[in-house]
Formats: structure tokens, C-alpha cells, sequence
């Protein structure tokens, strides 16, 4: 029974820990670095008749050239909505309506809005690996909770609690890869 609870409570905290890391990707994918991207704007909410919508439910994408994005809508109808929603995300683009798709051309970034969004990345690896840090807390007072009402021995917590923080030390590297990756692609001219 006591090891079936102790699975359970390290299965949940590698779940939770892969979902932090997966939004700290998803975070810096909405980071733009010059190069046209739809995990830019795939996320936004867009007026369509009424309902908040992401615009990935309303067109596909394509990027013909490293720096435009083509947004094509499936209802025509939601052209302006969608023009609507980018213009109002400021992300610094100027959709073009041709009245069938959406241009977005993707400005060359200042070195200025390169060190900018560097800070913004750091600043969103530091929020994963706070997450990542309170998954650890929480497991550990789950297992505190296992070592009063089910008798564990403060060794099996000790020895758990070493392996979380090993796990810890894994996804927090893991984010300071990532990290590293996206400040190289953010400061590439």
C-alpha cells in the first residue's frame, strides 16, 4: 500500500514538473525573434460573432518567407475580426488585408527590443522554475502527510526527498537550457 502511495505521489509530481516545462516552451514560443512564427498569434482570442476564439480554430498558417507570416482564414467573414485581434495584441505588427488572406511581415528587431525581450524571457524561465520549485514543495508535504498517517520511515522520506530534488535540479537545468537556446536565437542578427 505505502509504496503504491509513494508511486502515486512521484508520478504526479513528473507529471507536473513536464507540464511547467511545457508551459515555460509554450511562453517562449509566443516570444517573437524576428523570424515569422504562428505560435505568435495562434493563441489569440478574436471576436467571432460573440465568442472569444483562438485564432488557431479560425485559419491556417504559412510563413513563405522567413519574415511573413500569411494568415488564411477559413470563414472570410472573420477577416476584419482577426486583423481586429492582431492590431490589438500589440506585438508590433501591421496585418495587410488583401480581402482572401492576412499578411503579417515581421520587422527586424532593434537591439534595443532584443534586450528587452531577453529580459522577458529570463523573467518567464525564473516563473517556470519557481513552478517547478512548488511541484517539489507540494510532493514533499504530500509525503509528510504519507510519513504521519501511513508510518513511513524517515529514511524512505529522506531518501524520496533526495530523488525530488535530484528531479528538481533535472527540470530546473532543463529550463536554463531552454533559456540559453532562446537568448541565442533572440540576440542573432
Amino acid at each position: 500500500m505505502e509504496n503504491e502511495l509513494i508511486d502515486l505521489v512521484m508520478d504526479d509530481t513528473r507529471d507536473r514538473m513536464a507540464r511547467a516545462i511545457d508551459h515555460v516552451k509554450s511562453e517562449f514560443a509566443a516570444v517573437r525573434t524576428g523570424r515569422a512564427s504562428s505560435s505568435l498569434v495562434e493563441n489569440l482570442l478574436v471576436d467571432y460573432y460573440g465568442t472569444e476564439t483562438p485564432l488557431k480554430q479560425l485559419a491556417n498558417f504559412s510563413v513563405p518567407e522567413p519574415r511573413l507570416l500569411v494568415v488564411s482564414p477559413f470563414d472570410k467573414g472573420a477577416m476584419a475580426a482577426i486583423e481586429k485581434a492582431i492590431s490589438n495584441a500589440d506585438l508590433g505588427l501591421n496585418p495587410s488585408n488583401d480581402g482572401v488572406i492576412i499578411r503579417l511581415a515581421f520587422p527586424t528587431l532593434t537591439e534595443e527590443r532584443r534586450k528587452a525581450f531577453v529580459k522577458l524571457v529570463k523573467a518567464k524561465a525564473e516563473e517556470g522554475k519557481v513552478a517547478l520549485r512548488g511541484v517539489r514543495r507540494h510532493a514533499r508535504q504530500e509525503l509528510e502527510t504519507l510519513e504521519k498517517e501511513q508510518g513511513l520511515s524517515s529514511d524512505d522520506i529522506e531518501r524520496l526527498e533526495k530523488v525530488l530534488d535530484k528531479m528538481t535540479q533535472d527540470e530546473v537545468a532543463a529550463v536554463d537550457v531552454l533559456l540559453a537556446h532562446k537568448e541565442q536565437e533572440l540576440l542573432e542578427v
